[in-house]
C-alpha cells in the first residue's frame, strides 16, 4: 500500500496486523481522487473508519488543508499513528467510535471517507450517513467503500448518488451534499 498521488506519492503506507481492515486499493483510489481531486484541494477531510489511513493521508498529500482520523481499533491506531508519523503531512487521529464522534464533532468537512467493515449492516451505514450530512459543507463530497452487490443507500436526506463504481469484489459510492434550501 503506498500513496498514489502528489507530494507524498510513492511513499508506502504500512497496514494494521492480522485481518481486521480492508484497506481500498490502488486503482480505486486514484480512480476515486481522480474524479475528486478539485474538491480535495485546500479542504477539511475527515476519514471515518480510518485503518492506516490511506484516504485520509492521499488528501493531504494532494493538497487538503486537514484531516481528521477516526478509528477505534488498537491495531489499526497503531498503524494509523505510524503512517501520519512516516509521511509527515500531519492530520488529528481520534480514537473512538464513528458514531460517538459524529455525534459529539462540531467540525465541518468538505470531503468524507466512509469505509466500514464488510460486516457493518447496510442499515448501520446509512444511520452513520445520516449523521454525517449535518458535518458537511455545501456540494461535499462523500465516499463510500462496500462490497459488491450491496445496493447503495435509497434516499438519505441532504445526499445525492453521484456516481457508483465497481472494482472487482468492491464498490465505491460517491454522494454530493445538497445544497440547503
Amino acid at each position: 500500500m503506498r500513496i498514489i498521488g502528489g507530494v507524498a506519492r510513492s511513499r508506502r503506507l504500512v497496514g494494521p496486523v492480522g485481518d481486521t481492515t480492508r484497506p481500498m486499493t490502488d486503482r480505486m483510489r486514484e480512480s476515486l481522487f481522480s474524479s475528486i481531486s478539485a474538491a480535495v484541494a485546500e479542504s477539511n477531510v475527515l476519514d471515518l473508519y480510518a485503518g492506516s489511513g490511506a484516504m485520509g493521508l492521499e488528501a493531504l498529500s494532494r493538497g487538503a488543508t486537514e484531516a481528521v482520523f477516526v478509528e477505534r481499533d488498537r491495531d489499526a491506531l497503531v498503524a494509523l499513528q505510524a503512517n501520519i508519523d512516516s509521511i509527515g503531512l500531519g492530520g488529528r487521529v481520534v480514537a473512538s467510535d464513528v458514531g460517538r464522534f459524529l455525534d459529539t464533532c462540531a467540525e465541518r468537512f468538505d470531503v468524507a471517507f466512509v469505509d466500514p467493515p464488510y460486516a457493518v449492516p447496510l442499515a448501520s451505514l446509512m444511520e452513520t450517513m445520516t449523521r454525517l450530512v449535518p458535518l458537511l459543507t455545501e456540494g461535499a463530497v462523500v465516499a463510500v467503500h462496500r462490497r459488491h452487490g450491496e445496493e447503495p443507500p435509497a434516499a438519505i436526506a441532504g445526499l445525492v448518488l453521484v456516481d457508483q463504481r465497481r472494482f472487482g469484489g468492491a464498490e465505491l459510492w460517491r454522494f454530493r451534499k445538497e445544497q440547503a434550501w
